[in-house]
């Protein structure tokens, strides 16, 4: 007799599992912690065998029944309904292996030690623009779903968004090709170089004239803030470092009697330990301020809490304050100004960009000049700082040039 929906309801559970009979070989199968599961006996090849139909009442009697036909269909045909099951589930595995989702994720795993923090979650978050892809087998992929995609980023006006997501599939593509992904062949986002709107470059605000120099830098010494802010607005012309590893500034890594700053490996953008000499009156604006915060981790706390750093938006935040707008002067604009002024006055590029920590593109000369310039670099902070003094005390300040 045919199980009703109201006798498999009722069903209670009892000390071992025991069947309610549908007909066909199909029964459900009641466990004593009172799961209901549905089951199908059959044979194939001389052999009785069970698959799993489902739970009840997730699956009902009706699609169980469904269930069941199709199977008995594929028995009918000489087909194994539990092996076409389970070879479908190694498929549907060896596919999500392959999917965008599955390879960006081992991508950013095999990239994450050599990346910065910063990287991986800016990696983090281009890859997460890119989800609509996550689902699909890598080999699948067309140039145009990524084209329609990335169009898609650049009509919310983020053009150079699209080109950094871009950028980051076509890492992924080349990962794919080097594992030996199936079907994989060749990174397709070559296909649509030309296809997105170029993106156009504006440099961050800076003021490099003398002259406004020498305002900006009178303007700093006549903030009047936070002290930990105050020193950081102080300190940002002298060491033009990048505006985060300078807010995440920790006493450990400051030698003061050596008058150097010893930035980790893990906190550099290149992922390369940096030495920035520290200049007479760095170390003295650095001494003051340890008086303030020396017994906590990081230089410039942040107000809320100890062990954090100042926010991103400090300096930038006090420049306002003093009358500097986005247009004219930020954070990371200190940096523009060294390099300007520093070019101008004679200095040696090349020990320039090293006290900047700018990547040098040609290896062999990256390798030369990893240990190079330290010297040099420390008399040229040194001869900076005096120039900015001088700024600060006169507007006709004859530059400090690079005695040859």
């Amino acid at each position: 007799m045919p199980l009703t929906d109201p006798a498999a309801k009722k069903a209670k559970p009892k000390d071992k599992p025991y069947k309610l009979t549908d007909g066909a070989g199909l029964y459900l199968e009641v466990m004593p912690t009172g799961a209901k599961y549905w089951r199908l006996k059959y044979r194939h090849a001389g052999k009785e065998k069970r698959l799993a139909l489902g739970v009840y009442p997730e699956v009902s009697i009706a699609a169980a029944r469904i269930a069941r036909e199709g199977a008995r269909a594929d028995i009918r045909a000489g087909r194994d309904p539990s092996a076409e099951r389970r070879a479908k589930r190694a498929h549907d595995a060896l596919i999500g292996r392959d999917t965008f989702g599955a390879v960006a994720a081992e991508w950013l795993e095999n990239k994450r030690a050599a990346m910065a923090p910063a990287t991986e979650i800016k990696a983090r978050w281009y890859l997460t623009l890119a989800s609509e892809l996550d689902h699909k087998p890598m080999a699948s992929i067309t140039p145009r779903e990524i084209l329609d995609m990335l169009r898609k980023i650049e009509a919310r006006g983020t053009n150079e968004t699209a080109h950094r997501v871009k950028q980051r599939i076509g890492q992924i593509f080349r990962f794919a090709i080097a594992e030996h992904r199936p079907g994989v062949t060749r990174d397709i986002t070559a296909d649509i170089r030309d296809s997105l709107a170029p993106v156009v470059v504006t440099n961050r605000a800076a003021v490099t004239d003398p002259a406004a120099v020498a305002e900006l830098i009178r303007a700093i010494y006549s903030y009047a803030g936070q002290p930990a802010t105050e020193a950081a607005m102080k300190l940002a012309p002298l060491l033009f470092a990048r505006p985060g590893n300078l807010r995440a500034m920790e006493w450990s890594e400051l030698d003061l009697d050596a008058a150097e700053w010893r930035i980790p490996a893990g906190k550099m953008k290149m992922r390369e330990a940096h030495v920035v000499p520290l200049a007479t009156q760095a170390v003295a604006i650095l001494r003051d301020l340890q008086r303030l915060t020396g017994t906590v981790r990081y230089c410039f706390p942040s107000l809320r809490t100890p062990d954090r750093p100042m926010s991103e938006n400090t300096i930038n935040a006090a420049l306002r304050r003093l009358g500097f707008d986005k247009d004219t002067m930020t954070g990371h604009g200190f940096r523009a100004l060294a390099s300007t002024r520093l070019n101008e006055m004679g200095w040696p590029p090349d020990v320039i960009e090293r006290q900047l920590a700018h990547a040098e593109r040609n290896k062999v000369r990256a390798a030369y000049n990893r240990a190079q310039y330290l010297a040099e670099r420390r008399t040229m902070m040194q001869a900076w700082a005096d120039y900015l003094d001088g700024l600060r005390g006169s507007a006709n300040v004859v530059p400090i040039r690079k005695v040859s």
